[in-house]
């Protein structure tokens, strides 16, 4: 799995897939949905928003499984 395919699982299901550091890639892939740089307390009020906008992503994940 990739750091991009865990950030699109962690915005789409809300289960952290990364610690510390390395937060920063998910941090970069909300950034780039909404097209604007995100804040840690604006994950709570556009998750709903985040998930929409991950979905065809997350899907995309799930479609490539072998």
């Amino acid at each position: 799995m990739t750091k991009q395919e865990a950030a699109i699982i962690d915005l789409y299901t809300g289960f952290a897939m990364f610690e510390g550091e390395d937060r920063k890639y998910v941090y970069d892939y909300a950034s780039k949905l909404l097209g604007r740089p995100i804040f840690t307390h604006e994950f709570l009020t556009l998750e709903e928003v985040l998930k929409e906008r991950v979905k065809p992503d997350f899907i995309e994940i799930c479609r490539n499984l072998e």
